[in-house]
């Protein structure tokens, strides 16, 4: 045996040293190619070989990746050029660093700068939309005018993405809000000439003497009933249609100190006459702090709030009317005994004229605009409302006021 390696030690040597030389080549072109970013296309044993068939396999997953990301970024391409809105992608920073073809018509933006900062654009130096974009709320909207025409009116929303990056989405609303400013005008206009023949017709009836037509005399009293009604709801409509245009002004409602509990009482004494010794009415908890706002508007939401208590609560019932601290801001809660609210409609009741049974709104004497009206009056107001109800046992409505709305209650001073 020793001699049979002895004999072929060299051919041995020369064969090994010939594999490491074909390996070494094959390493080489491998290399190479990888250099020269070429699929290493080669069909070789060894080592080498098996590297090289996992790699190409690879690579040939990778590519066929590649190609389905291609083509799925073409059609995110082709979408963002079809969308009408534009659309902005924000960095953390707040860069712009990519937008569709409309950012550039609707908005004004250029592609030859797609990192430009949002200092450098007006239209996101606002200090109004800053403060909204940063509270990254997904569900709030803004609106403000095109920075390229002033007659083009634009609604933004807000979509949070990974990486703190958002997706800021501008839509053209200025159709829309004609449309809107148009029926409101309608509405104003036909309330607004309603009221003098209803007024008449009003005057005309109560010179009516019943006793003299006793056979009218039921009659008379639904004519009186549905004459007021349609009073009560001409009125309504025109202190909508005044809110909303305050509204979409963007004016703020007058800011002066509101003696809350004493308008309160005056509240409760008006919710007392309706009705007329039936319910049990009270105040309890006053805090002892005030409102900045509009004193008519605010009487206005808060009668709207305890007379819609006191018409869906029975004979009997008893309704409580608070002034407390709620966290981070004041709350007012008007707590009945009514027959409550199924739960599907309470996300409604503050769209104007919707109502949850037709037959007890109109029986009770409602007009399906006081939640709407209190609505605006607290948007207005930066506040907000929120209703929890069961039927059989009764309804919570609070109206709730940021810190920022409130002041510490003067003290009384008393003159000897």
């Amino acid at each position: 045996m020793l001699n049979f390696v002895t004999e072929y030690a060299f051919e041995l040597s020369l064969g090994a040293f010939g594999w490491l030389v074909y390996e070494l080549l094959c390493a080489i072109w491998v290399a190479y190619a990888l250099t020269h970013s070429e699929p290493p296309r080669l069909y070789a044993f060894g080592i080498v070989g098996w590297l090289t068939g996992r790699f190409n396999r690879t690579l040939s997953r990778s590519q066929v990746q590649n190609q389905r990301l291609r083509r799925l970024l073409g059609s995110v391409r082709t979408l963002g050029r079809s969308v009408p809105d534009a659309m902005l992608v924000l960095d953390s920073d707040s860069r712009v660093i990519w937008h569709n073809r409309n950012a550039k018509t609707l908005l004004g933006l250029r592609t030859r700068a797609p990192n430009q900062p949002a200092q450098n654009l007006d239209w996101l130096s606002d200090p109004r939309f800053r403060v909204w974009l940063d509270q990254q709320d997904s569900s709030a909207m803004f609106r403000m005018a095109s920075p390229v025409d002033a007659n083009v009116h634009l609604s933004f929303r807000v979509v949070n993405l990974p990486a703190s990056e958002r997706l800021l989405v501008a839509r053209d609303v200025t159709l829309l809000l004609r449309l809107e400013q148009v029926r409101r005008d309608f509405v104003a206009n036909v309330s607004h000439e309603l009221r003098t023949p209803l007024t008449v017709l009003h005057g005309y009836l109560d010179t009516l003497e019943p006793d003299e037509l006793p056979e009218y005399t039921a009659m008379f009293d639904e004519m009186r009933r549905q004459n007021t009604r349609m009073i009560r709801i001409v009125e309504d409509l025109l202190i909508l249609a005044r809110l909303e245009n305050a509204q979409d002004l963007s004016t703020s409602p007058q800011k002066n100190v509101v003696a809350t509990v004493q308008l309160l009482h005056a509240v409760i004494q008006d919710a007392q006459a309706l009705s007329q010794g039936k319910h049990q009415i009270s105040l309890e908890n006053s805090l002892d702090m005030d409102i900045l706002g509009d004193e008519k508007d605010l009487r206005s939401a808060f009668s709207n709030v305890l007379s819609n208590a006191v018409r869906y609560t029975p004979a009997g019932g008893k309704i409580v009317v608070s002034w407390i601290w709620h966290s981070g801001g004041g709350q007012l809660v008007v707590q009945d005994t009514g027959i409550g609210i199924p739960s599907q409609h309470l996300g409604r009741l503050t769209e104007r004229f919707y109502r949850v049974s037709s037959s007890r709104s109109r029986d009770s004497g409602g007009t399906g605009l006081g939640l709407a009206i209190v609505n605006h009056v607290l948007s207005a107001h930066q506040a907000r409302l929120e209703i929890s109800s069961e039927q059989g046992v009764g309804s919570c409505f609070r109206c709730i006021f940021p810190i920022d709305a409130l002041r510490y209650r003067a003290p009384e001073v008393h003159l000897t």
